[in-house]
């Protein structure tokens, strides 16, 4: 062999080398995946896929590109430990999409999260009539502000005095660029009919009798055995809004003030994630939310809204269809901002080709779905000319109509061919089938899985016998009869979002399936129009609040009956048993590790020696009921605690009641003591269902079920959702899966298209008859996958 054509060392690097990875469930996986093609991860819900892909290979890819920076600029970064892992050789930058929901800030927008907002504004400044100011006067993040008063500015030796300083900003004033005001209704803070001396307050911590009551009964400015609803204008303003006061009262120097300030200052100024549930409950009771009556809604000032290009202000362009604005972005020839059009045609060109040009630019970031969020995330990347590159998806088609697919799996070849190693974890068999490479880890869940059971090709997958191979082909088919409506749900002119004045009869007592493609207005429908009134259970995918002390036993509220029989069987205290509470290990305070900052580096998390990470005290753990410690209680699986629970010495009825129903929705490799941190977004939504199968509910409304479940899971998902219908329920589904459509008695098909082409309604019937039809884009696929 010649020496010119011997291979070059630096093409020797093709593959990505994983050896002895051991993160959470993994089992020393040892593989090697080929760079620059497309490899799908599959396997069973909680089979060490994330593990494998994000938890090792991304972790670590971040961690190395983290610390090639000075260790200051490091202190300014996550934390990072390094994977429990052996060998991790060949690996390249990853850029990771996942589906965390975007942050719920009130002022964070589809437009701020994509710089699409940034330059808008620019282009404003620049062309806008009048001229208002720069960027800054159309952004509402940004007040205005007058400053007077000697302003000294240096430069060099040069010192000038300035009298006056300006800044203008396009913030609406009224409701400081929220777009909404909060109001309290006032019959949630006060029974009208009762005086102060007979109780009237309903506000919790207002107890008769008690400091913050006294303030208002003893206060002398109304009379207190008087019944509210009868007070003076000026009583009740003095009761309601007084400014405050130092004054006497019972004795004691106390500050009076108005009962609407004191609760907008004591509870609406807290963050809602931290305060109690009962307290929480109170404000989302009373506290209601209107479109701000200055801006209409807009979150703009005047000024910034009077500005204009082609008849069209800034506020309108963002609540413009996206697909509307880059039409009208074409429309715009101005050679002295030639460039900027160009970038803000690209990103707008972007979301159409996602699939999200049905969105608005003002659209609130908190409200996008999992799936949406991830594609929105997905758009600075597309038009990136960065190439090996390893890109990490998860779940990517999550909340996607079959129709869409077929687009993500575009993008997704596109990114390859550029020349990126495309790693995406993935339950589709549409997505399945274009895998250059699949590894499919198994063959269980939780410490049942974390193996490779086979790595190779599709056609490899459909020959191996592995439970996703036997899988690949299932195909639901229609159901030969459909249970009959035992009445219905009248929805009529609903207008939410896009929907264009929608009536529909949503039957009762069956399995509905709500479906449509993305945008078409399926969730404005269900959450905008069936109120979570009692009896309607709503169980979404959204983030599940709780400290990384949280788990499925605490969340559950599993382990209360799991205390009480410890303490009963031990003669102690139930306290005793809460790692959150009098049996913390006092080392770390019940938390398993202990935080260690080290100024500007990356801190560590450690075990602690104590009480090797079970958090519990020593003295704690000499207590067993059954044989067993409250720590290996909380490190069973929810399988094996149900057997635990259900019979002999420790045989719990309230706790083994709970367990069924988490291993009913297919959660039953997840251990009790797990944090809800680690759980993903389908297991996190099994949860809350688990947790709602016990309230007294008629009408239950899931948002996708389906998502992050393997398709061996659908089945037992369906079994769970006919048990719920034969115990007499209605339950109505937001779903694309076609099994899930095929397995409904009834579909509400949303359409046609996303955006303001969609709101309609363009079938409600039986699969079979939709099938039959072929009237829609679902009944052709639909169709397609019964085989019909």
């Amino acid at each position: 062999m010649s020496k010119a054509s011997a291979p070059h060392a630096a093409d020797s690097h093709e593959v990505i080398r994983v050896l002895g990875a051991r993160e959470n469930n993994l089992k020393d996986v040892s593989i090697e995946i080929p760079k620059r093609r497309l490899t799908v991860f599959t396997g069973v819900s909680g089979s060490g896929k994330s593990s494998l892909v994000f938890d090792t290979i991304a972790a670590e890819s971040q961690r190395l590109i983290n610390e090639t920076y000075s260790a200051f600029v490091q202190g300014f970064m996550p934390t990072l430990a390094r994977p429990e892992v052996d060998v991790l050789d060949g690996l390249t930058t990853a850029i990771t999409v996942d589906q965390q929901r975007m942050g719920a800030d009130p002022r964070s927008t589809v437009g701020t999260a994509t710089d699409a907002n940034a330059m808008l504004r620019i282009l404003f400044s620049r062309l806008g009539k009048p001229h208002i100011g720069p960027p800054g006067a159309y952004a509402f993040n940004v007040p205005s502000v007058k400053a007077s008063g000697a302003i000294t500015v240096e430069r060099g030796d040069k010192k000038t005095v300035k009298a006056t300083f300006h800044r203008t900003g396009g913030m609406c004033t009224r409701c400081e660029g929220r777009g909404s005001v909060t109001d309290l209704d006032l019959t949630q803070l006060y029974d009208g009919a009762k005086s102060l001396d007979e109780g009237a307050l309903t506000i919790p911590g207002y107890k008769a009798g008690g400091w913050n009551y006294r303030l208002y009964s003893e206060s002398g400015f109304f009379p207190a055995d008087k019944p509210i609803g009868r007070f003076t204008k000026k009583e009740l303003h003095d009761f309601l809004h007084h400014e405050p006061v130092r004054m006497k009262i019972a004795g004691i120097n106390m500050t009076y003030e108005g009962l609407v300030p004191r609760i907008q200052k004591s509870m609406l100024a807290k963050d809602k994630e931290g305060m109690q549930p009962h307290i929480r409950e109170f404000v989302d009771r009373a506290v209601t939310f209107t479109p701000c009556p200055e801006c209409e809604g807009t979150r703009l000032s005047e000024a910034a809204r009077s500005s204009k290009i082609k008849r069209v202000s800034i506020a309108d362009a963002c609540a413009m269809q996206i697909s509307d604005l880059a039409e009208w972005v074409r429309g715009i020839e101005e050679p002295s901002v030639a460039p900027l059009l160009t970038a803000l045609q690209q990103t707008l060109d972007s979301f159409v080709e996602i699939g999200l040009g049905y969105l608005a630019l003002d659209r609130p970031s908190g409200t996008l779905s999992g799936g949406e969020a991830q594609r929105v995330k997905m758009i600075r990347h597309l038009g990136s000319s960065l190439t090996d590159v390893t890109y990490v998806f998860d779940e990517p088609t999550t909340g996607l109509h079959p129709h869409d697919i077929q687009r993500m799996n575009d993008l997704l070849l596109r990114l390859r061919d550029k020349g990126n190693t495309v790693l995406v974890v993935e339950h589709k068999p549409e997505v399945i089938e274009i895998a250059d490479h699949v590894v499919d880890l198994g063959p269980g869940a939780g410490t049942a899985g974390g193996a490779v059971c086979f790595e190779g090709t599709v056609a490899g997958l459909r020959k191996s016998g592995t439970v996703t191979g036997r899988h690949l082909g299932d195909r639901a088919s229609l159901k030969d009869a459909v249970r009959e409506p035992t009445g219905a749900l009248k929805i009529r002119g609903a207008r939410t979002h896009n929907l264009k004045g929608v009536d529909v009869d949503v039957p009762l007592g069956v399995l509905t399936v709500v479906t449509g493609v993305a945008g078409s207005g399926k969730s404005s429908l269900v959450h905008g129009s069936i109120p979570a009134s009692d009896g309607v259970v709503s169980v979404d995918q959204g983030a599940i609040r709780g400290s990384r002390r949280s788990n499925p036993a605490t969340y559950t509220g599993l382990l209360d009956p799991i205390r009480k029989a410890f303490a009963k069987a031990n003669d102690v205290k139930p306290a005793l048993f809460s790692a959150n509470s009098e049996g913390a290990c006092p080392t770390c305070n019940g938390a398993g590790v202990i935080y260690t900052d080290l100024g500007m580096m990356a801190g560590v998390a450690t075990t602690c020696e104590d009480c090797e990470g079970k958090r519990f005290d020593a003295s704690v753990l000499e207590y067993r009921l059954g044989g067993r410690d409250i720590s290996e209680v909380l490190a069973m699986p929810v399988n094996e605690a149900e057997r635990f629970f259900g019979a002999g010495e420790a045989r719990t009825p309230a706790a083994h009641k709970i367990l069924e129903r988490l291993a009913d929705v297919g959660l039953g490799y997840l251990t009790l003591g797990q944090p809800l941190t680690t759980l993903s977004g389908g297991e996190r939504q099994r949860l809350k269902l688990a947790t709602h199968m016990a309230e007294k509910g008629g009408v239950y409304v899931l948002d996708e079920p389906t998502a992050g479940l393997h398709l061996a899971d659908v089945e037992q998902l369906l079994g769970l959702l006919d048990r719920l219908v034969d115990s007499g329920k209605s339950v109505i589904v937001v779903e694309h899966h076609q099994a899930v459509m095929a397995h409904a008695d009834w579909i509400i098909d949303l359409g046609p298209g996303a955006g303001h082409d969609g709101g309609t309604i363009v079938f409600e019937g039986t699969p079979a008859a939709l099938v039959a039809s072929r009237s829609t884009v679902t009944g052709e696929h639909l169709a397609a996958y019964v085989g019909a």
